[in-house]
């Protein structure tokens, strides 16, 4: 493999990484702290390229080690003449800790993580001294919380690289694509298989953009009072993928159906002119002017065509809205957030921070295969005696930690163990061939300069990151630097053996309990997809499409690597995540519209609804005849039930709706049957269109 030549930014990263490094271990070493080389393996955990992203890890982390210092001072003088019980005790701790990281999925998670495996690292070498477990942790603490702060320091004060341009690129670039796919959906471009799986990426580029926008909060620049907007802006840019995904869909059937007429042909054009300009917001209320002149209403028995152009003009309205906040929001961003002056489209909708994916079963198994690992570590630690048994049960626990997040951590566990080898190598060459002869501050200093700067070079670069991360920190912790040399050989060889064994053993737990696969992966998401569908159609779960349509998106970001992974020919390739998404989207229209019909009419709708929900708790497959006559049967009925009242749709809200023989407002009319119309659109899109009950055509005559 060839690596490129390191940019002048890889180079900037690579020196204020050694810098922070030397200086972490130049301040432990004057404080006389016990373990100076701990500080400076901590600089190489928590550096990152930008720096808030820096202060941001480095708050975490300094959280989440305290906490776990104070978990291993509970356990270890408590539980320290049963071996046993403190092998289970900081097990089912850190299990319990990654348990909870694994669950929360924001940059949060990191403070779990920490503090479960900083209770381990402590609390077992503590086991050979338990009457110093105190003095040893507030140690530990200090010399972890000096690497932090001088990593933090340094990466703040020599030339900081600020998250808000990165932002503010990511944002543009995602509007761009939005923009492109905008365009094409509009003209009717037809779309292949590489242009989905690019559509699809939009929906895993949201979730890295509102990660920057966690990290932008801890930035140093102006722009980072602008971390909220980002967020409020995610929102939108995400509601953006269904809307689209439905207009394609409706633009289609009707171009099926020849209702395409030439008033919305020239709607579509106005629409995509607009877009191309960068949704200038003075044209706004124009074109929306424009698309309530389309709007015909939904006359008694409406036809196929006519359910199509009523649910296109509701999407066509919202894209224009979703649109105009989003460039909005995104130049609000750029000046630096603050109050937003002008309202937005959408308001309460987007108002609670939307739900992310969270699968307990794969958090179970992680949990799980930290418990073993660390048991059978410490199995072989008392059964043969081992002096540095205690360094392969810290090693299973943090490598356990560190890559439960993929599907598969055993290679990149196996990989970790192979640049830990080489950095053992590179440790003992340093040790015992180049430190004898130093004997000052600035030749250890210079000798210890070019291997740390390699290590933040391979850092810099995503390919080579994990090899930097492991060369760096453990090698900094095999060379175990004190203020005088005392290196022993034997000592050394023993240490390293210890250190690659725990990574070993984590690994072979792993694999037997953990690893499951990119396409098993995929296939647990649309698993939980089918499922949230089940519980909606059963009138559970998310009450709202806002909600409903994140967390169906955060999957779709999931799934994308995994999907992209999958072999040519593999089932998965073959799953239509987004018409997924609009059913989903379309069941919460139609639970809103049971409010706003009488008992009659809601019984018809539970009966659609359940089928759907039958449909979802069996095996993936194509909805039956059945469920497409059950929904045909609902428009044929609810299109034929006198309407009234309020077209803004309010109404009883407490499920008791009109009774039995009163009209039903308009708007809840409107929404039955536009939410059954494009239920049966993404649940059966190559049935035949639907036909409105003639006898009821011949008495509307």
């Amino acid at each position: 493999m060839t690596l490129p030549v390191p940019s002048w930014r890889a180079w900037l990263f690579a020196g204020k990484t050694c810098a922070a490094a030397l200086l972490a271990l130049g301040l432990a070493l004057w404080i006389d702290l016990p373990r100076p080389y701990w500080a400076m393996a901590t600089v190489y955990i928590t550096a990152q390229a930008l720096a808030g992203a820096t202060r941001a890890k480095a708050a975490y982390r300094v959280g989440g080690t305290l906490i776990g210092v104070a978990a291993a001072v509970a356990l270890v003088p408590n539980l320290v003449g049963a071996p046993e019980l403190l092998t289970l005790a900081l097990a089912l701790w850190t299990a319990g800790c990654l348990y909870l990281s694994l669950l929360d999925r924001t940059p949060r998670s990191y403070l779990f993580m920490l503090a479960g495996y900083t209770a381990a690292l402590i609390g077992f070498p503590a086991v050979t001294d338990p009457a110093a477990i105190f003095d040893t942790a507030v140690a530990r603490a200090e010399e972890i919380t000096l690497g932090i702060l001088c990593a933090a320091l340094v990466s703040s004060l020599v030339l900081p690289q600020s998250v808000a341009p990165v932002v503010a690129g990511r944002i543009a670039a995602w509007l761009e694509e939005a923009g492109r796919w905008t365009g094409e959906v509009l003209s009717g471009a037809a779309e292949d298989p590489e242009v989905r799986a690019r559509r699809l990426r939009l929906a895993a580029d949201a979730g890295e953009i509102d990660l920057l926008a966690a990290h932008l909060a801890y930035d140093t620049s102006a722009q980072a009072a602008a971390a909220p907007w980002v967020r409020t802006l995610r929102g939108r840019m995400l509601m953006l993928l269904p809307v689209l995904s439905s207009l394609d869909d409706r633009i289609r059937a009707l171009r099926a159906v020849s209702g395409l007429t030439r008033d919305l042909r020239d709607l579509l054009h106005a629409v995509e002119a607009w877009s191309k300009a960068g949704a200038p917001r003075g044209d706004e209320p124009a074109l929306q002017a424009r698309i309530a002149e389309a709007e015909r209403g939904l006359p008694p028995n409406p036809d196929w065509a006519c359910l199509l152009r009523a649910s296109l003009l509701d999407r066509l309205r919202e894209l224009v809205a979703l649109s105009r906040d989003c460039r909005t929001l995104e130049e609000h961003v750029v000046r630096g957030g603050g109050p937003l002056r002008e309202d937005l489209a959408f308001g309460g909708e987007f108002a609670a921070r939307p739900p992310l994916h969270r699968d307990h079963g794969m958090a179970l198994r992680s949990a799980l295969g930290v418990i073993v690992s660390m048991s059978l570590c410490t199995a072989l630690w008392i059964a043969t005696a081992w002096p540095d048994g205690a360094t392969a049960a810290m090693m299973a626990a943090v490598l356990c930690c560190l890559f439960a997040t993929k599907d598969d951590p055993t290679p990149s566990i196996l990989g970790f163990a192979q640049w830990s080898a080489v950095a053992a190598v590179g440790a003992g060459v340093l040790l015992f061939g180049v430190l004898p002869r130093v004997h000052d501050a600035v030749t250890l200093a210079l000798v210890l300069a070019p291997p740390l700067l390699l290590c933040g070079l391979l850092m810099a670069n995503p390919a080579t990151a994990a090899a930097g991360t492991a060369l760096g920190v453990n090698g900094n912790a095999l060379l175990a630097i004190q203020d005088r040399y005392n290196a022993e050989f034997s000592s050394f060889v023993n240490s390293s053996m210890a250190l690659i064994a725990g990574i070993w053993i984590a690994a072979l737990v792993t694999q037997l309990t953990r690893a499951v696969g990119a396409q098993q992966g995929a296939w647990r998401l649309l698993a939980a997809n089918r499922r949230d569908l089940a519980r909606a159609a059963e009138r559970r779960g998310h009450d709202d499409r806002v909600a409903f349509a994140s967390l169906m998106l955060d999957r779709i970001g999931l799934l994308v690597p995994r999907l992209a992974a999958a072999p040519a020919g593999s089932a998965l390739r073959r799953v239509d995540t987004l018409a997924e998404l609009r059913v989903g989207m379309n069941l919460v229209v139609l639970r809103r519209a049971r409010h706003a019909l009488p008992r009659d009419l809601v019984s018809l709708l539970d009966g659609v609804l359940d089928g759907v929900a039958k449909h979802y708790r069996r095996p993936p497959g194509k909805a039956g005849p059945g469920l497409v006559a059950a929904i045909d049967a609902a428009l044929r009925v609810i299109g034929a039930a006198p309407g009234s009242g309020p077209q803004d749709g309010s109404g009883p809200q407490d499920g008791s709706g009109p009774q039995d023989g009163q009209e039903i407002s308009r708007e809840g009319r409107r929404d039955a049957l536009l939410g059954l119309a494009g239920l049966r659109r993404g649940l059966c899109p190559d049935a035949p269109p639907y036909e409105p009950d003639p006898a009821g055509l011949r008495e509307a005559a």
